[in-house]
């Protein structure tokens, strides 16, 4: 266990989601196993007691993260509620208590995957693996990250007159990493045989993850070789894809497909309708942030954004389109393909951005890299503006 637990600590470091050594990791075995020693164990072994999981982490975030969560906590009635699609998918909301208190947490992870501790750390849980809490809690980072800048935007006249409320986002401000660069050249195509395909996604899942275009197994990616559509497994970490990559055949012939990435529909019909054979997905801040920023008043989709807008929306030259997750009725593979003939992106509504290449993944990864800078900037060039309206 030793080795694991170490993995997943290396791996809360270097995305950026708490300190070094930070997180406390229980996995039930025969036993339960603790990863280190911490008087708040005699608090989880409870919740290990009343409910059926194999698996808890319990950190305080990072400080960016940690400022951001207990800022959007200070004024919750109980609970976060951002309106990105991980939320909308997965959790709904983000339950908010007071403190460590064992009932008090017990009561909140019966009903949703995670629980804050307000100014003290999130507690996430995995019912199998220590993967599946470790993608809650990078999920409630994100959340938490795009609603707080979100609600600035939406409201800053209102909040920016609140003068705590502003020394917290200039102090957010502050600790952003540095805007990435692309400082790498990725496996350049077009590839001749299976191997050089499969090294070529994982190296550029794995650069994805690095620049943090992409937060907790959110994300895909794909390239079209040999008739045969090769796709990043649902569920499956951008930084480990190794193992977790589906060959499905473009003419529906096998059903290797069933366990292929949700978002399989959308890369198929881009393959399909451009000259493109790579695709990559991500789900960068701020293209996301902006995606959701519209000052159209009264709308009749509003709550329904994500799926109907019928306006033509973009956010620096790109594209924004509505859209969910699979093949239904509304899926986003309707939206996706047309909007990236003739666009070296699209973003899709609260969800993330898409973008592609010819032969390979450096024309896709420098197009998510450059698109989710331009959005960063606007975003702050936009607060600046509204600022200076006031």
């Amino acid at each position: 266990m030793k080795t694991i637990f170490n993995k997943y600590e290396e791996k809360f470091w270097r995305n950026g989601l708490t300190e070094r050594g930070a997180p406390l990791i229980g996995f039930r075995d025969a036993e339960i196993q603790w990863n280190k020693n911490d008087e708040k164990r005699v608090v989880l072994e409870t919740v290990f007691e009343e409910l059926d999981i194999n698996a808890i982490i319990f950190s305080k975030p990072s400080q960016l993260y940690s400022d951001i969560i207990d800022s959007l906590s200070a004024v919750s009635d109980g609970s976060i509620r951002p309106v990105d699609c991980e939320t909308r998918t997965f959790f709904h909301e983000l339950p908010v208590i007071k403190s460590l208190d064992p009932d008090a947490i017990i009561a909140s992870l019966k009903a949703r995957k995670c629980v804050i501790i307000q100014g003290t750390g999130i507690i996430a849980y995995g019912t199998v693996s220590i993967e599946q809490a470790f993608i809650t809690f990078s999920s409630v980072c994100f959340a938490c990250f795009v609603k707080f800048f979100l609600d600035i935007l939406i409201h800053v006249k209102k909040y920016f007159h609140q003068g705590t409320f502003k020394t917290v986002f200039e102090n957010v401000i502050k600790q952003l990493p540095p805007l990435p660069i692309m400082d790498t050249t990725l496996k350049t195509g077009p590839f001749t045989n299976e191997a050089d395909v499969l090294q070529a996604i994982s190296e550029a899942g794995k650069l994805t993850v690095q620049k943090r275009l992409v937060d907790s197994f959110f994300g895909n990616i794909s390239y079209l070789f040999n008739e045969k559509l090769y796709i990043s497994q649902t569920g499956s970490s951008l930084d480990e894809l190794d193992g977790c990559i589906d060959p499905c055949p473009i003419d529906g012939s096998s059903c290797v497909g069933i366990t292929a990435s949700s978002e399989y529909p959308a890369h198929f019909q881009v393959i399909k309708q451009t000259e493109n054979r790579a695709v990559l997905h991500g789900h960068p801040l701020f293209s996301v942030i902006l995606s959701m920023d519209c000052d159209k008043p009264c709308c009749e989709f509003e709550g329904q954004c994500h799926l109907k807008c019928p306006d033509n929306r973009s956010v620096c030259g790109i594209p924004i389109v509505p859209g969910e997750v699979g093949s239904g009725k509304f899926g986003l593979w309707h939206t996706v393909p047309d909007a990236l003939k003739q666009n070296p992106g699209v973003i899709v509504y609260g969800h993330g951005l898409f973008t592609t290449g010819k032969e390979d993944f450096n024309e896709a990864f420098h197009h998510l890299l450059a698109i989710e800078n331009a959005c960063r900037k606007e975003y702050f060039n936009k607060i600046k503006r509204l600022s200076i309206s006031q």
